[in-house]
């Protein structure tokens, strides 16, 4: 029946939510190292096999948004507008990110100040993390020198890049540091963020101009 594929689809996703939901509780509780793969599952009242078909460790729940993510940065990067420079591209890619990544809804919500915590309670997430950022920020590069191939040598897609993740998690952190509790972190205002974000990016675009332009100039 045709209906049948969208039926096991939201199955799926009522799965996965309910691990992620029960990871954030539990990590939330006990804490990150003491939370087993077995409580997760128990606590989302499935197998130890079910966690490992949505999940290999304990890290990509915590990190369960970082996917999709990337994947709407890339889409973004590569869908270049007539007019716009780099930086543009950069700009329109965060507000994308913010508007329609599951980063905002109410799960991701109830995850992202746990993760927060985590990772600054625990050097072997922190490692985990940036990990994820440099892999997420090569693959961004990439993109961004696809999409302007007679402006941005690698290397300055690369530089570009890294300073524009560099402004956001550093505007992030100002922000949070405002905040009375990590708690608190979901509340951070997204206009603020990417009025921020702006502006870092200007200073970062201004100390890049000397060296951007075509490949080989």
């Amino acid at each position: 029946m045709p209906t049948e594929p969208g039926l096991r689809e939201r199955k799926k996703e009522r799965t996965r939510a309910a691990l992620i939901e029960a990871a954030a509780d539990l990590f939330d509780r006990k804490g990150y190292d003491e939370t087993t793969v077995a409580e997760i599952a128990a606590a989302a009242e499935v197998s130890t096999r079910t966690f490992f078909s949505y999940f290999r460790t304990k890290e990509e729940v915590l990190f369960a948004d970082n996917a999709e993510r990337l994947r709407i940065a890339q889409a973004e990067i590569r869908l270049r507008h007539p007019g716009e420079s780099p930086a543009d591209v950069l700009l329109r890619t965060a507000q994308r990110i913010f508007a329609t990544s599951t980063f905002s809804n109410q799960l991701f919500a109830r995850l992202a100040p746990v993760r927060v915590r985590m990772i600054l309670a625990s050097p072997a997430l922190q490692g985990y993390a940036l990990r994820l950022l440099l892999s997420g920020q090569t693959e961004l590069a990439r993109g961004l020198h696809e999409s302007f191939p007679d402006e941005l040598d690698e290397v300055t897609a690369a530089a570009m890049v890294g300073s524009f993740v560099g402004a956001l998690v550093a505007v992030m952190m100002q922000l949070l540091a405002d905040l009375p509790e990590p708690e608190q972190a979901i509340l951070v205002d997204q206009d603020q963020l990417l009025a921020g974000l702006q502006r870092a990016m200007q200073v970062t675009i201004a100390g890049l101009a000397a060296t951007s332009g075509p490949p080989g100039a």
